[in-house]
This record gives C-alpha cells, sequence and structure tokens, in this order.
C-alpha cells in the first residue's frame, strides 16, 4: 500500500483544490459529468467551500483530500447523500488526478474513508455506483469489499450520452 492521508476539506484549501481541478479538467470530463464553469472560479470555488463546510459541520457531507506521502493533493473521496435515521447510510465517490491515477491511491482513499464512516459516523451502509466502463473504479470498490447488488439504465449523462450504472454496497460488520 501507498503511504497517503486523508484530511477533511475547508475554505482554506480552494487555490490548491482549484489548481488541482484545473489540470485535470479535460481527464475528468471525459469519465464523469462537467462541472460548470463557476466551479473554475476561485471566487465561486471558495463559497462553495463555505457550504461545504456548513453541510460537514452538520454531518451531510464530508469531502476528503488525499495526499500523497510528499503532502502533494492526488485526488478527491466523498460521502454524500447522507441519510441518517433508520437508514444510516451515504454514497461514496472519489477521483484521483491523471498523473496518480493507477498508482493504488484511490484503494487506500477509500479504505480511510471507510473507516471514517463506520466508526467515526457510524453509518450502517456505503453505497458506490461506477460506469459499466469504469473498470479501475470497480476494482477499487470490490479491493475495499463492496459487492455488486445491480445496474441501473442510463442513470447519467457523460458527455452528452446517457451511461448505464453499476451499483455497489458495502456494510459495516
Amino acid at each position: 500500500m501507498k503511504k497517503i492521508t486523508i484530511e477533511i476539506v475547508s475554505k482554506a484549501h480552494a487555490q490548491e483544490l482549484l489548481k488541482f481541478e484545473e489540470e485535470n479538467r479535460e481527464f475528468f470530463e471525459f469519465i464523469l459529468p462537467a462541472r460548470c464553469d463557476e466551479y473554475y472560479s476561485l471566487n465561486d470555488l471558495e463559497k462553495i467551500l463555505e457550504e461545504v463546510e456548513r453541510e460537514q459541520e452538520q454531518g451531510l457531507y464530508y469531502l476528503y483530500l488525499i495526499r500523497n506521502k510528499s503532502g502533494e493533493l492526488v485526488g478527491r473521496v466523498n460521502l454524500f447523500s447522507i441519510e441518517r435515521g433508520i437508514f444510516q447510510k451515504a454514497e461514496i465517490g472519489y477521483r484521483i488526478g491523471e498523473k496518480h491515477n493507477g498508482c493504488g491511491y484511490a484503494t487506500e482513499a477509500v479504505k480511510l474513508v471507510l473507516d471514517e464512516a463506520f466508526n467515526k459516523y457510524k453509518l450502517h451502509r456505503i453505497e458506490a455506483g461506477t460506469s459499466p466502463s469504469n473498470i479501475g473504479s470497480q476494482i477499487v470498490l470490490i479491493k475495499n469489499g463492496f459487492q455488486f447488488i445491480g445496474r441501473t439504465r442510463q442513470v447519467i449523462k457523460i458527455n452528452e450520452k446517457w451511461e448505464d450504472g453499476l451499483l455497489f454496497e458495502k456494510l459495516n460488520g
């Protein structure tokens, strides 16, 4: 395993996060839905991160930065769509910068965030979705003990084309 750390994002990370997102925009937009142009403005990103900070304080959303052993930002991993009460569940998503793809960072980061999800946030279930063509993401999930639970048809639009989704889950325990 690679030595990585994860840290919860704050507005103080805006400049660094913007640089990371700009450097990887074309790569991400090839495999993920495109972000609005406002996301690539420092002022707008700071506002977005202020909202993220509020949501994190309320336990509604957690966005982590992934750093390699040199402290370089290599990716992000999120817990989102958090539901409390009778469900105690969230979805997980992650993205690794193009030059760091395939280095094992996503696998280790997901492992660390799962530990946070189950032990710190007391969630019972984590769900994940990926496109059928994103084999790397599927491998990350399977290595972390996720089980394939089904397929949804034409669930997300990427590059003006509706894509199917593969659904995975992991339960605490």
